[in-house]
């Protein structure tokens, strides 16, 4: 598949009456427009103007959605939904990488996006297919992104695979130590093949250190 790069170009030809010529917003022989939306910084001309089409200039390229529902973060260095403003997790240049599922780089991608609570980015599908195989941790730094309420749900299901699961003798006076990946508290454990339950905020989201 070509790619294009937009910013390279110089000179056009109209669809109606083959003049070759400079970029622009109307074709400098017939008179017609390019499109009903045109960026002349990005060489973008789209007729469906239903996708309320907008430049940033911070961002250098053009999005969609519509201007007044979007903000662009200084830190993050990307546009972001309006309801997140104030809201968010800052992560510099978060959205230049590729997303942790499907390695697709995030920040011109067209496929809608999701910021997760802990400020890392992901498209919304992908996020979706994790959830469709019940992994409810950030790809990027292993933090739940679920509402606390939807995981207490989850180790209380846990804490009931714990208990029915007894673990022969010679592993039941075994401890471990862990780390809590969500509050970052170290506690000292009973090992437990199904998994080890943080002493602090009582998840299951641990591992072994």
């Amino acid at each position: 598949m070509h790619t294009l790069d937009r910013k390279a170009v110089k000179e056009l030809i109209c669809a109606l009456c083959e003049t070759r010529q400079p970029a622009g917003r109307t074709c400098i022989s017939c008179g017609v427009a390019f499109g009903q939306y045109t960026c002349l910084d990005c060489n973008f001309f789209d007729d469906d103007v239903s996708k309320r089409q907008f430049h940033c200039n911070a961002c250098g390229i053009c999005r969609v959605g519509g201007r007044d529902n979007y903000f662009h973060c200084s830190t993050c260095n990307c546009c972001y939904a309006i309801q997140l403003q104030n809201t968010h997790v800052c992560i510099e240049n978060s959205m230049h990488n590729n997303c942790p599922v499907c390695f697709e780089y995030i920040f011109d991608s067209v496929n809608p996006i999701c910021v997760l609570p802990c400020g890392h980015t992901i498209h919304q599908d992908c996020l979706h297919k994790l959830q469709q195989h019940a992994m409810y941790v950030c790809p990027s730094c292993n933090k739940n992104y679920l509402s606390e309420a939807s995981m207490e749900r989850v180790w209380e299901s846990m804490d009931a695979a714990v208990a029915s699961t007894p673990m022969p003798p010679e592993y039941r006076d075994m401890q471990v130590d862990i780390l809590c990946n969500n509050c970052l508290a170290r506690s000292r454990v009973n090992f437990h093949v199904v998994g080890h339950k943080c002493q602090r905020c009582g998840g299951y989201n641990t591992q072994r250190i």
